[in-house]
């Protein structure tokens, strides 16, 4: 994943996709060591992915970034009144 992608998600949204990246890289882990990952890239990649999502978690904590604000869906309203 891009690190945008990252960004655009909560604190909770992140630690969710850490705990599904972590549990990913056992089962990378454990296909390579049995010799049936065909593209042993992948483990780098999922690194990579943790990487990043915990690094945006700490800038947080820090206060370097901030957690973006999910936008509720409201019903855009029509201006009736004319500017004078």
């Amino acid at each position: 994943m891009k690190a945008k992608n990252f960004f655009e998600m909560t604190n909770e949204e992140l630690v969710n996709k850490i705990n599904e990246l972590k549990a990913n890289l056992f089962n990378l882990r454990f296909k390579n060591a049995i010799n049936q990952l065909s593209n042993p890239k992948e483990i780098e990649v999922c690194k990579r992915d943790i990487a990043r999502a915990m690094t945006i978690l700490r800038q947080r904590e820090l206060g370097i970034s901030e957690e973006p604000v999910k936008a509720t869906k409201k019903k855009a309203t029509k201006k009736t009144a004319k500017a004078e």
